[in-house]
């Protein structure tokens, strides 16, 4: 690579000087035609009295000085050069201009861009400057947006982490101070704390996978598997939590055979997940419908619920972690925020997506996934 970086290198070197000879013979060619054609022309102005000074004068140079070759030359010279400097006036002022505009950038006004339009090499320059400020703009406003996610992950976590610990930090000092009225109480306080614990376990534990997940570091055993029996066998263990909550799923399996290469522990995770949610935020509706159904060579797993509905302003965030629904922002459920980015990015890490829909009538959740 650097071998060919350098070979590069020195062919751009040759083409700049091979440039720069071109237009210098050029210049000549073009002021040695000019001077024969002012030597073959010259005597039929010769009436005229600024034409006859100049030939006198000409004339006494050659015969005083050094002779034709010094006097050709000369003249040669002159009119090389002013014919090099017309032809070569664009690609200085283009270079002046590239000059400033970099200067000004420089000071750290990256707005500023090189309006240099032209096809050769300062043109090429200028184009590829500007590009180098506009991938750095990107990469600074990816780099704050990078610190802004640190800084409300750092808040999320501390707040999420906070409320559990400080219920679990009260009630077990009610119980070590004994402010407890009888047996009953106490245990009443040292279940709370209990289930503080786990909720502050799953959190934790939640935010590890994600972490893994995001770095690409989270083993994936993937096996070939029929989708459709994995999501019937999830409902089925499902059945208990729906009745508590007087919810029924009514499933609609396609008769394709949706084999996948996928981790089933990873995808079960994703189920519940999504299942989950639809019991928390579908209540309302009394049902989740669940499809499974081949598009365009994917296999498709949706999972609809009628409940509570997302509001448009929050679907392109739905994914991102700690984001609830503002309405939704302090229930007491149980869950660490997580769930719907780690199920996202679970999915990705299957070479799948995951999609979600929100109107007034219902709220679908559609897993994508390649079929093998």
């Amino acid at each position: 690579m650097k071998n060919k970086d350098r070979n590069n290198y020195v062919i751009k070197v040759y083409k700049y000087i091979f440039g720069q000879v071109i237009y210098l013979a050029v210049s000549a060619a073009i002021a040695i035609f000019t001077l024969f054609i002012l030597r073959t022309t010259i005597s039929d102005f010769q009436h005229l009295p600024i034409i006859r000074q100049l030939v006198h004068l000409f004339l006494y140079m050659k015969n005083n000085y050094i002779g034709d070759f010094i006097t050709y030359s000369t003249i040669v010279f002159i009119l090389t050069s002013c014919i090099y400097l017309i032809l070569t006036h664009n690609k200085v002022k283009n270079i002046a201009l590239l000059m400033e505009s970099v200067e000004i950038m420089a000071s750290g006004d990256l707005d500023k861009r090189i309006d240099v339009n032209s096809d050769d090499d300062i043109g090429e320059l200028s184009r590829n400057i500007n590009h180098i400020i506009e991938q750095l703009e990107n990469k600074t406003v990816e780099e704050r947006k990078a610190q802004q996610t640190k800084t409300d992950l750092i808040t999320n976590v501390s707040h999420d982490l906070r409320t559990p610990l400080t219920s679990i930090i009260g009630y077990l000092n009610l119980i070590e101070e004994d402010r407890y009225k009888d047996e009953v109480q106490l245990r009443y306080y040292t279940n709370i704390a209990y289930e503080k614990s786990k909720d502050l376990n799953i959190l934790i534990n939640d935010l590890f996978e994600l972490t893994k997940l995001q770095n690409n570091t989270l083993p994936l055993n993937k096996i070939d598997i029929n989708l459709v029996e994995l999501v019937s066998q999830v409902i089925s263990y499902l059945g208990y939590q729906l009745s508590e909550v007087n919810m029924e799923i009514r499933p609609q399996f396609s008769n394709d055979k949706l084999i996948v290469n996928a981790d089933p522990d990873k995808l079960v995770r994703v189920l519940e997940n999504l299942i989950n949610n639809a019991i928390k935020y579908g209540s309302d509706g009394k049902y989740i419908d669940i499809i499974t159904k081949k598009e365009s060579n994917k296999a498709v797993v949706e999972i609809i619920n009628y409940g509570e509905l997302i509001p448009q302003s929050d679907i392109p965030f739905i994914f991102d972690r700690f984001y609830r629904v503002e309405k939704s922002r302090n229930r007491n459920d149980g869950g660490s925020g997580l769930g719907l980015a780690i199920s996202k990015n679970l999915i990705e890490a299957h070479n799948g997506n995951i999609l979600v829909e929100s109107n007034s009538s219902k709220t679908s959740f559609k897993i994508i996934l390649p079929i093998e």
